[in-house]
């Protein structure tokens, strides 16, 4: 991973801050193995709000363009990439209640002092 960019999810969101940039798909070492080409960049942005029960989120949003493999004919195609997620951070997960387990708006994540966002945006990527 080429960049690092490290914030405090609970303070980022009880501060209402907003991070935005761009990301090269080169440094996304975790999803390059997905690809048939790593040029390129990810625009990303990232804020912070105060949530239902008082719960830190990240509204993350991500554009760009992937080039991957296409299982036919192994050729790169375009994958258009307009990714918009609701992260939610929790002390404990057994404070959710089964609407919230079943609520797919939102994913809820472990409250954590030390956020590594490009991790998280390669995890969003991958799941996407």
């Amino acid at each position: 991973m080429s960049q690092r960019i490290v914030i405090d999810s609970l303070a980022f969101a009880r501060d209402a801050r907003s991070l935005q940039g761009e990301l090269p798909i080169a440094g996304l070492t975790r999803v390059l193995d997905l690809l048939a080409d790593s040029a390129g960049q990810l625009s990303y942005r990232i804020e912070g709000v105060m949530g239902a029960r008082n719960r830190a989120q990240l509204q993350l949003q991500l554009d760009g363009v992937l080039s991957v493999c296409c299982q036919r004919c192994l050729e790169g195609i375009d994958y258009p990439i307009a990714l918009r997620s609701v992260l939610e951070f929790v002390d404990d997960e057994e404070d959710l209640t089964q609407e919230e387990f079943e609520d797919d708006s939102k994913d809820f994540l472990p409250a954590e002092d030390e956020t590594d966002v490009v991790a998280l945006i390669e995890e969003e990527l991958i799941l996407d």
